[in-house]
């Protein structure tokens, strides 16, 4: 890979560092101390994002995107985590829910749905995950019965993410029993003002609830919000995950830098920059953060390239969720028992990263998949 950018490259990076500069709310300006707080200040910030292009970048035009390459979003995201910009809120939305849109949706869905999750007018939501199939997704039971003009949904899906904000939800169900179950299941598009649809928010660790659960009772969802071929969710799902590791993956891949940045000017501010353990530790961690960053550069390449993110995303999601723990307990440990009351974020970083191993694929499953579609092993079952 060539890592010098061209001349039109360089000039979009300068376009969009000037632009942030400007523009981006600096810390304090919003209260995000609770979660509406900071679900409203987020979509405030998403719409300027949308107002000025920087949303979309590789959507196509006709879907209100920007019509831009893959090294166009790389060099937005890294300006972003430079500026220690916030994250747009819709980030399932824009991470999956538009990319699946265009890849499976036909082109009234298209129109409908990517216009107004572009400007955070409507935030979207996965539920994919159940009590009883969180990591073995082939084993959801939340039924869709077929109704003739909609389906009629009950079940239960949880650790769905802005639940409580979100205006659709991409729902994969159960149609039909199979042989394999992985067959017989329909993915749909389910508006979340539905009657029936009940929101019940999880309180973690930190304090904050992003995560929810979702009830569904007798919900009517018109075929008309199936996406792909009814039975044939399973592919739709797929592609779903793909753009959420290769996305996410790719995004984090640069954060991870930055996050080991921040920590060896922790060690300093602490004056624990001479422990020689201390700058093992650090050494290790921006080591592994280079790395991560340069397969991430390997994903995109490969994203130009086909079309869509394969099985990388799923390296660069397992090695940052396991560094960035790492690196949070590294911070932690550097602040002695300051650390374990609260130090300039890195507790509520440490406590967060507990997650990062279970979301969006556990650390196994991952490792499944490394094993069987990169190194081409045989299926753990």
């Amino acid at each position: 890979m060539d890592f010098e950018l061209s001349d039109s490259e360089k000039a979009f990076r300068d376009e969009v560092r000037a632009w942030l500069n400007a523009n981006a709310p600096r810390p304090g300006e919003a209260d995000e101390s609770r979660m509406s707080s900071l679900i409203d200040s987020r979509r405030a910030w998403q719409k300027k994002l949308h107002d000025a292009g920087y949303v979309g970048i590789t959507w196509p035009k006709e879907y209100g995107g920007r019509g831009a390459g893959f090294m166009e979003q790389l060099i937005f995201n890294d300006e972003m985590i430079l500026a220690h910009a916030p994250d747009p809120i819709n980030v399932i939305g824009l991470g999956m829910g538009g990319p699946v849109v265009i890849a499976h949706g036909t082109e009234e869905q298209k129109k409908r749905y990517l216009t107004p999750l572009l400007s955070a007018e409507e935030i979207w939501c996965q539920g994919f995950s159940e009590p009883n199939a969180g990591s073995d997704l082939s084993g959801l039971q939340t039924r869709a019965e077929d109704r003739g003009y909609h389906y009629l949904v009950n079940g239960q899906k949880v650790w769905t993410t802005l639940a409580q904000a979100a205006k659709w939800c991409m729902l994969l169900t159960r149609e039909r029993k199979e042989a394999n179950p992985r067959d017989g299941l329909t993915y749909l598009l389910v508006d979340m003002e539905s009657p029936g649809v009940e929101v019940r928010p999880l309180v973690q660790i930190t304090g904050d609830a992003e995560f929810n659960e979702i009830f569904f009772k007798d919900v009517k969802v018109p075929k008309a919000q199936v996406l792909g071929e009814p039975g044939s969710g399973w592919t739709v799902a797929m592609t779903t995950l793909l753009h959420e590791r290769g996305t996410l993956g790719t995004a984090l891949a640069t954060r991870a830098q930055s996050t080991a940045a921040e920590l060896a000017e922790h060690a300093r501010t602490l004056g624990r920059g001479s422990d020689p353990l201390v700058r093992q530790k650090i050494a290790q961690h921006t080591i592994e953060a280079r790395a991560l960053q340069l397969n991430g550069y390997r994903a995109v390449t490969a994203v130009k390239r086909n079309g869509i993110p394969g099985p990388e995303g799923s390296i660069l999601k397992l090695m940052w969720s396991e560094l960035n723990q790492r690196m949070t307990e590294t911070a932690v440990d550097i602040a002695g028992p300051a650390g374990q009351v609260g130090d300039g974020g890195w507790t509520y970083q440490f406590l967060r990263s507990r997650a990062n191993t279970i979301e969006a694929g556990t650390s196994e499953v991952l490792r499944n998949i490394l094993a069987e579609r990169v190194l081409g092993l045989p299926r753990s079952r």
